[in-house]
């Protein structure tokens, strides 16, 4: 990971290790639920094979597990501002031969995700502030 830090600085060290914890998070929550895990035979093992949507979950459940209130600054602070961030992490990391996908994986499963103001910080803004933040703009008075 040190070498694609150092040649792409867009997103932290940090960024990476958070993007591979939210991968083994999601494994662990698809072991859970026991859905039928899709596997993929790499080599002589198979491995469970997680698709850019429900990575993107478990990263958002990672992060507010981990960091609660203040998920949005801790991803923030490493780069990570929006969902295809961690489809650009990802990419990344595969082309680095840290992580594999499937010939039907690609940047655009990252598209679709979600809002990382809506599902970081406003459940935690005050009542004060939320009322704002949702309240129609006030029209001006000619």
């Amino acid at each position: 990971m040190e070498q694609i830090v150092l040649k792409d600085t867009r997103y932290q060290r940090d960024a990476y290790q958070f993007v591979r914890e939210a991968l083994e998070h999601t494994r662990r929550i698809m072991d859970r639920e026991n859905k039928e895990p899709k596997t993929v035979k790499r080599g002589a093992k198979e491995e469970q094979h997680v698709t850019g949507q429900q990575l993107l979950s478990g990263a958002r459940d990672l992060a507010l597990e981990s960091f609660g209130p203040m998920a949005m600054t801790m991803l923030e602070e490493w780069g990570i501002r929006r969902c295809q961030d961690i489809g650009e992490i990802v990419f990344t990391m595969v082309e680095h031969k840290l992580l594999k996908k499937t010939d039907k994986d690609s940047r655009s499963d990252f598209e679709n995700g979600y809002d990382f103001f809506e599902t970081f910080r406003k459940p935690f803004l005050p009542q004060s502030k939320l009322a704002a933040v949702t309240a129609p703009p006030k029209e001006a008075k000619a």
